[in-house]
């Protein structure tokens, strides 16, 4: 049975691998109902890996995934669709030869609810017009932002309770990047869906998030409300760029502290 007050997505102690290399380390997060939440950690820090082994392309080595209340951990990524998770990948990877309209009726495979599937396809065509405009042209023709939006677009086709967003602002202008941010927070404003939003441009992620983990080596180092994220020493100087002359060249990561 499904408590409304319990988290929408829980990760326990999750372990990931790529062959003997550990990419994440006893990984624990939740992602409440109806809120954006934001993962920031640099290159390589295991971000990315967090969101695969969510959606089922990558199997954990240990731990657990719980979507609305249910066991999803190593489920079929095409089962969990249905359950209600989808994940809009960094690099886009829409599908270039087909039209930017069969693209997004691709998101809505897993529905048969014809009329919903059309009220869902002028939705975001309103959120994003370029792609009434596009609708007929090969989607591989987009611009990197036309396609950061189409690929958004066709996880919303899906009619997901959450969403897993990475790196949405990767290789976009600033211009874009505010826009497609504007968009993420619309959609979690006007339709309650969830976002788990991985990124690398700190400012703009906790700008709209409402709650953040950071992300050192696969593990998560510091964790809090985005509010109180931004007003950290080292948030402020490694992410936002911003030095306190003070405390100047004194603060470093500890690796083995846990940060709350």
């Amino acid at each position: 049975m499904n408590d409304a007050s319990s988290p929408l997505l829980e990760l326990q102690n999750i372990e990931s691998s790529y062959g003997p290399i550990k990419a994440i380390r006893g990984i624990s997060l939740q992602v409440p109902r109806g809120r954006i939440v934001t993962v920031l950690g640099a290159n390589g820090a295991g971000k990315s890996t967090i969101l695969k082994t969510i959606s089922g392309i990558i199997d954990p080595v240990k731990g657990s995934v719980h979507l609305a209340g249910q066991d999803i951990t190593g489920a079929d990524p095409a089962l969990i669709v249905r359950r209600g998770l989808t994940h809009v990948p960094e690099g886009r990877e829409v599908f270039p030869l087909l039209s930017v309209r069969d693209n997004l009726l691709m998101g809505a495979y897993t529905r048969h609810d014809r009329d919903a599937i059309a009220r869902d396809l002028a939705l975001v065509c309103g959120y994003f017009p370029i792609l009434a405009e596009r609708a007929a042209q090969p989607a591989g023709l987009l611009s990197g932002g036309q396609q950061q939006m189409l690929a958004l677009s066709r996880a919303l086709m899906a009619a997901p309770e959450i969403i897993l967003l990475d790196e949405p602002s990767l290789g976009l202008s600033p211009r874009l990047t505010k826009e497609i941010f504007e968009i993420v927070v619309r959609i979690n404003r006007e339709r309650g869906t969830t976002l788990l939003l991985v990124e690398q441009n700190a400012a703009m992620a906790m700008n709209a998030a409402d709650h953040g983990y950071v992300l050192e080596n696969g593990r998560i180092v510091m964790e809090d409300s985005c509010e109180r994220l931004r007003e950290k020493d080292d948030i402020r100087e490694f992410y936002l760029g911003m030095k306190d002359s003070g405390a100047r060249g004194e603060r470093r990561w500890k690796k083995t502290k846990t940060w709350r």
